[in-house]
């Protein structure tokens, strides 16, 4: 299995950024699939996943209303579109596939793909 994530960049406060995890040896519509991110010096943490039917998605608090999670079962990729971004969604960004589970709907990763790095500057 295979995850590679790519479209990261240094970009300004209040651009925009699409992030793509393209998908090898791996169907991923048997999965969940999700984008989390690691800032310098913290902890990874979730950022927003999709069901595998690509009907539902969630998003932690802080990137709410900005960015949008969605797939490409023909592409077998899935993306991040990052909008009005802030200097805190600094970080390197992780693709994964696995299961999306409760209280906060978050996912529980099966599979990791390598991160790509989106630094914002104010």
């Amino acid at each position: 299995v295979q995850l590679q994530a790519s479209g990261g960049g240094l970009v300004q406060a209040g651009d925009s950024l699409k992030l793509s995890c393209a998908a090898f040896r791996v169907a991923m519509s048997n999965y969940d699939a999700g984008w989390f991110r690691q800032a310098p010096g913290k902890e990874r943490e979730f950022v927003a996943a999709i069901r595998r039917t690509g009907g539902v998605s969630y998003y932690s608090d802080s990137v709410k209303g900005r960015f949008t999670i969605s797939r490409d079962f023909a592409a077998n990729t899935l993306y991040l579109q990052m909008d009005s971004l802030k200097p805190e969604d600094t970080g390197v960004y992780y693709c994964a596939l696995g299961a999306i589970a409760p209280p906060g709907e978050t996912l529980g990763p099966h599979f990791w793909g390598q991160g790509t790095l989106v630094t914002v500057s104010s």
